[in-house]
């Protein structure tokens, strides 16, 4: 490990911070308690995206869809990965909050798997007795496996909700940990996590309108959000857009069903790219985010919440753009998926 040592300087707060040896930028904030954006911390999801203003970095490993070339000739670069190789100045909207809670290492049993559809199976944890795990709803846990292997999920559940934490898992094929899921995993198996991570939750300083676009399991942490809101009763339009491939993939229907019922501020619209014949589906059809578009002209005085596959998110967000979305005002999770398993 190297000894070596540097400032970084947050515009526009001025906040600054060290990075001590190996660390990336990311990982040197969050042990400061510097509230910066994030997803996946691997260099594929975009969460972290800002831009260098002075200095010289180390780029690290990223996918090159998620900071393409003109990119990072724009001055951007991921602080998940990118490491100093000098002092830097970076400017980079920080979030305040998610700083406060602890990142901890705890042990759980399965209480419970359910499995709500062919492919997606819904994990009740439950935390030792006098345990109990704080976060914001929207934010996920990384199941630590005994290869030293992490696989993330969102937590679906409200925080004020916890009696167990609630994962939603879709099976992957060839995937390690979804396979044990579905195939092996026994009553009162024990895990353990890390957690709470990420920075997608609910932005209560607002009172703008919020749609929320969920593609599958993207459901999970938007679950969480939406329930959180209607506990703090908050005053504001939500829509929520379910994107799944046919009747069967949309896992709980009736759940958003119900908050539509109950709640008068709140519009469900379930979106189904490929029903099948079987399904009789008279709803709406096609991408999820070309829903949306078809009932907003301008998304200007809005908020979006999406969750879902990389490739939704970044058509979503840059769409929603050309629809006056204003870019500090999308919040995303991208799934990400580990390469599946020889």
């Amino acid at each position: 490990m190297s000894n070596t040592e540097y400032q970084i300087t947050l515009q526009p707060s001025g906040n600054t911070f060290k990075v001590e040896g190996d660390e990336t930028i990311l990982d040197a904030a969050l042990r400061q308690g510097i509230g910066l954006p994030y997803g996946c911390r691997n260099g594929a999801c975009g969460s972290c995206k800002g831009k260098l203003i002075s200095g010289e970095l180390d780029y690290g490993a990223y996918q090159e869809r998620t900071l393409r070339p003109e990119e990072k000739a724009a001055g951007k670069a991921l602080f998940c990965v990118g490491k100093p190789c000098s002092d830097l100045t970076l400017e980079i909207r920080e979030i305040g909050g998610s700083g406060d809670i602890q990142i901890r290492t705890l042990p759980c049993r399965v209480e419970k798997v359910e499995k709500v559809a062919p492919d997606v199976a819904v994990l009740s944890l439950k935390l030792p007795a006098q345990e109990r795990l704080q976060y914001f709803a929207g934010q996920y846990l990384d199941i630590l496996l005994k290869d030293g292997k992490r696989r993330s999920f969102s937590i679906a559940n409200p925080p004020h909700h916890d009696q167990y934490i609630e994962l939603h898992i879709r099976l992957i094929p060839g995937g390690q940990f979804t396979n044990y899921v579905f195939n092996e995993m026994r009553d009162r198996a024990i895990l353990r996590f890390e957690g709470p991570l990420g920075t997608f939750f609910l932005r209560e300083d607002s009172d703008k309108p919020m749609i929320f676009v969920a593609g599958g399991t993207g459901f999970a942490p938007i679950k969480a959000v939406i329930e959180h809101a209607m506990y703090e009763k908050l005053d504001r339009e939500m829509v929520l857009y379910w994107g799944c491939r046919s009747l069967q993939d949309l896992y709980m229907p009736h759940l958003p069903a119900q908050w539509a019922k109950e709640y008068p501020n709140f519009t469900f619209i379930p979106v189904l790219s490929d029903p099948k014949p079987e399904d009789n589906w008279t709803g709406r059809t096609g991408l999820v985010h070309q829903a949306v578009l078809d009932d907003f002209e301008s998304l200007a005085g809005y908020q979006v919440y999406a969750c879902g596959a990389p490739i939704m998110i970044e058509t979503a967000q840059m769409s929603f753009a050309t629809r006056g979305l204003p870019e500090d005002e999308f919040f995303a999770d991208s799934f990400t998926y580990s390469p599946p398993t020889a």
